[in-house]
């Protein structure tokens, strides 16, 4: 098996994991997906955010299946087995990372924010490490992915990512949680954004 077909079934359970199973968590646990999507009168960077973050993750799931079919090539001073190894366990760990965290949301799983739709501010677990660690582990799995085809288009991927990410969280979801929970102030004192200790408020 190339790694190129092994970093496809990989995505393949990435998205059964973080979509298909924990959106089927939420419908029996609420009864509602937990898929919001844009909030009601989103800015035109919020917008913007979310679609770069969505073409970000397509390049990155696009990238394997082109170099398999011989559409384009890896970049060679990354490509060779130790990145392929160390890219696979990298990409395990943040599929994992992603999984681990959506479940320890419980209920209060969401993707999107609504005004109308209460939820709990949660920082046991992985959200005494990050704020954010989803995003963390999504950060940790595009590397990996990266590592094991590393090609131009994968990069794009990753800093369309990384973008969309960092759009999200300090454009909507920081924001709201501000406005939501009162208590989040202290947390974001506390907690680092993305990485332990780093991205904490003043």
């Amino acid at each position: 098996m190339s790694v190129a077909v092994l970093a496809m079934l990989m995505l393949v359970a990435y998205a059964v994991l973080t979509l298909g199973v924990r959106i089927f968590v939420s419908i029996r646990q609420t009864g509602t997906t937990g898929l919001i999507g844009l909030r009601e009168g989103a800015s035109l960077l919020e917008i913007a955010s979310g679609v770069v973050f969505v073409l970000g993750n397509l390049l990155g799931g696009f990238s394997p299946f082109a170099v398999e079919r011989d559409w384009i090539g890896t970049l060679g001073w990354a490509d060779g087995a130790t990145g392929h190894g160390i890219g696979t366990i990298l990409a395990a760990a943040g599929i994992l990372i992603v999984f681990a965290a959506q479940m320890g949301m419980g209920s209060s799983w969401r993707i999107g924010v609504a005004e109308d739709q209460a939820t709990d501010l949660i920082t046991g677990g992985f959200f005494a490490v990050t704020r954010n660690p989803i995003y963390t582990g999504m950060f940790v799995t595009w590397t990996g992915f990266f590592l094991m085809v590393p090609t131009v288009v994968a990069i794009v991927g990753f800093v369309l990512v990384t973008l969309g990410l960092e759009g999200q969280v300090r454009l909507v979801e920081e924001p709201y949680m501000r406005r939501a929970h009162p208590s989040y102030a202290d947390y974001e004192r506390r907690v680092g954004r993305f990485f332990p200790g780093i991205g904490r408020s003043a």
